[in-house]
């Protein structure tokens, strides 16, 4: 008895067609007892699914054709995400999808501060100075930059023209400035001015003994300002009832006296006195 050899596989025509072999070798595998029918449609590439099969977002893939939207990754039975009704693995849908970092511009995957009309990871909202955190008073906006408060003063605050410190509450508007209170004060002499009332010279605030004495016009004898008539002599100002003969005292009214070690005589005591 002559053995038969095995039936070899049908062979395709030289012009058949993948799905034609793909028919033959499910109608082979099934005479082997091998179950093949058809799981559906792979959503990929629309071809039969037959044997391994994913089953994900309500369709059936191939395994090597359910992959990540984006990289092509193979996602096979790890977490994917949803998108579109396509699927993401885990890498690329943060990375497209969630908030990102307006600091570091990282996805952001757990907590977030929304500020400034922006999203940050909490670690990253900081000053934009010092980077310190932000602590219970907040922080300070300047065109679309956060500050913590010390740095937002020393940067941005108005600035006593007194002491250059920045200013944080009450304050005095003069000369064309901003001072603190306890700075508005005589630049000379440091003193209070009386009823907020202060005289200026060369832009300084000043009481009004050194307002005279800084214009020159504070009596040589009796360091009074001068606010009417005067008289120059040895080269300084007086009160016209106050230019008196040194030794005799009798006012010198007409401006006529003689001078020795810069003091003012008249005629009759400075010939008695020095010949």
């Amino acid at each position: 008895m002559t053995p038969q050899q095995p039936a070899a596989p049908p062979q395709p025509s030289s012009g058949g067609s993948l799905d034609s072999m793909l028919g033959l070798l499910q109608s082979d595998l099934s005479r082997q007892g091998v179950q093949t029918s058809s799981k559906g449609n792979c959503s990929a590439c629309q071809k039969p699914v037959v044997g391994q099969v994913v089953t994900a977002l309500g369709k059936v893939w191939h395994p090597e054709h359910f992959v990540c939207t984006e990289c092509e990754t193979e996602l096979g039975s790890r977490n994917f995400f949803e998108k579109d009704g396509r699927p993401y693995c885990e890498s690329d849908y943060f990375t497209l999808f969630s908030p990102h970092c307006a600091q570091c511009n990282k996805p952001i995957l757990n907590k977030m501060v929304t500020a400034l009309d922006k999203n940050w990871h909490p670690e990253c909202f900081c000053c934009v100075k010092c980077s310190r955190a932000f602590g219970e008073e907040g922080f300070h906006d300047r065109e679309g930059q956060q500050y913590c408060q010390q740095c937002f003063l020393t940067l941005f605050a108005s600035r006593c023209q007194g002491c250059s410190q920045p200013i944080l509450e009450n304050y005095i508007s003069a000369l064309n400035s901003l001072w603190h209170p306890q700075c508005f004060v005589c630049r000379e002499c440091y003193s209070p001015f009386v009823n907020g009332s202060f005289f200026e010279h060369e832009g300084n605030p000043l009481c009004e003994a050194h307002y005279h004495q800084s214009r020159g016009s504070m009596c040589q004898a009796c360091q009074q300002p001068i606010l009417g008539r005067c008289v120059t002599a040895m080269g300084a100002k007086f009160h016209p009832h106050h230019l008196v003969c040194h030794f005799c005292l009798k006012p010198l009214s007409k401006g006529c006296f003689k001078e020795q070690e810069n003091k003012p005589y008249c005629h009759p005591c400075f010939i008695k006195l020095f010949g």
